[in-house]
């Protein structure tokens, strides 16, 4: 797909669709919900350091007064006032106080677009969480985190379905610094998880969770300890090892789990155990996929690998690991708009057989560039046509 198609997928409505119902443009004439999308997303693929005085410059270029404008004209029919005046202040101020489930619903919404595009409605889902460092002297709202008191920590939440980010959530509160808080909140609020399967890992071991997870036909598997505690009712045939598994399954029980407090889960769950061949480290797998096969399990646990990948690209590539803004509503609008670009570059990518980051990244940038340049020629009276090699 070229980016024109994959940008053309996106609703013209949905965006005054959303500014209506979060009420963003509120006595707001110029830098709208719509424009700021768009300068964020234009700045951050022109930039490999984005900040505010980047986001300046680019307002004022010519191509992003076109790609502002042409579909906001298109749809409302005629010209309206657009901001190429706004100054740093504005922005910074803008991004402050903006309300952040304006980027928050608009993430959610091109994830159910770009999710049916690929095909990837059941694909099996991921949660983890990545921290992102800051001194403390600049951020004092952040979690500390591994003692280093110079340091504050903001956490990002993150479920990946199939290849797409799905659900996303800032933490900065130091009781979010459990993985079972923050992994089993963001989880019950992913409604694309009913009837699903969602793999995390060990840092979620709370039977409370479990219990509710499988009461919400949320299916998962997620890693336990060696010396995890339940009470036995169930032994199952061990089945043949498969060539391609790394592990070798010595065990697979089913039974309800103890909690703390020695009380048992309301479900059963499956308790199965092995060997990770490679190095001869000792493996629990914990799910309430009580029929599946057990190296089928163990397959699963371990696509859990994509989202390491995932921010991994987004800290290398999106550069999500430098904050523009050091206000928590700031931090958030800009999560998301991070997490609509991923998504853009993953189907761009996807659709067109790429492999890495780096390169599909560089790819979209510039056939997004061509694509305004050879418009502006246009409206300049010009034929791009006459200069094919030019576009390829």
């Amino acid at each position: 797909m070229k980016v024109n198609e994959i940008i053309g997928l996106i609703p013209e409505k949905l965006f005054d669709d959303l500014s209506a119902e979060t009420k963003v443009d509120k006595q707001v004439k110029q830098l709208t919900g719509e424009t700021m999308f768009k300068l964020i997303l234009f700045s951050m693929l022109g930039s490999n350091r984005l900040s505010l005085r980047v986001m300046e410059r680019f307002l004022a270029s010519a191509q992003f007064k076109y790609f502002n404008q042409r579909k906001q004209r298109a749809r409302r029919g005629k010209k309206k006032k657009h901001p190429y005046g706004s100054k740093y202040n504005s922005i910074r101020d803008r991004i402050c106080t903006m309300d952040a489930s304006y980027f928050e619903k608009l993430f959610e919404e091109l994830f159910k677009i770009y999710n049916k595009e690929l095909k990837e409605e059941v694909a099996l889902s991921k949660v983890d969480s990545t921290y992102i460092a800051l001194a403390a002297k600049l951020f004092t709202a952040g979690m500390e985190y591994g003692g280093d008191k110079s340091k504050r920590f903001v956490k990002y939440s993150i479920v990946l379905k199939g290849s797409l980010p799905c659900k996303a959530k800032v933490f900065t509160d130091q009781p979010h610094i459990s993985e079972c808080m923050a992994m089993t909140e963001v989880i019950n609020e992913t409604n694309v998880l009913a009837n699903d399967m969602v793999v995390f890992d060990r840092g979620l071991q709370s039977r409370t969770s479990f219990d509710r997870f499988t009461l919400e036909n949320k299916l998962f598997v997620t890693r336990g300890n060696m010396n995890i505690r339940y009470k036995v009712s169930d032994k199952r045939v061990l089945t043949d090892k498969p060539e391609k598994s790394s592990v070798t399954i010595t065990s697979d029980e089913i039974g309800t789990l103890i909690n703390q407090y020695q009380k048992y889960t309301t479900y059963q769950y499956r308790i199965i155990k092995g060997t990770i061949d490679e190095s001869g480290e000792e493996i629990c797998f914990v799910t309430n996929l009580l029929d599946e096969e057990a190296y089928t399990v163990a397959m699963l646990y371990r696509e859990r690998w994509e989202i390491e990948i995932f921010f991994k690209f987004i800290k290398q590539h999106l550069n999500a690991s430098h904050l523009v803004s050091m206000d928590e509503n700031g931090i958030k609008v800009m999560l998301y708009m991070t997490m609509i670009l991923a998504t853009l570059l993953i189907v761009y990518k996807k659709t067109n057989k790429m492999k890495g980051f780096k390169a599909p990244k560089l790819a979209f940038e510039i056939e997004l560039a061509n694509e305004m340049t050879k418009a502006i020629v246009i409206i300049c009276g010009g034929d791009p046509s006459k200069a094919p090699h030019l576009w390829k």
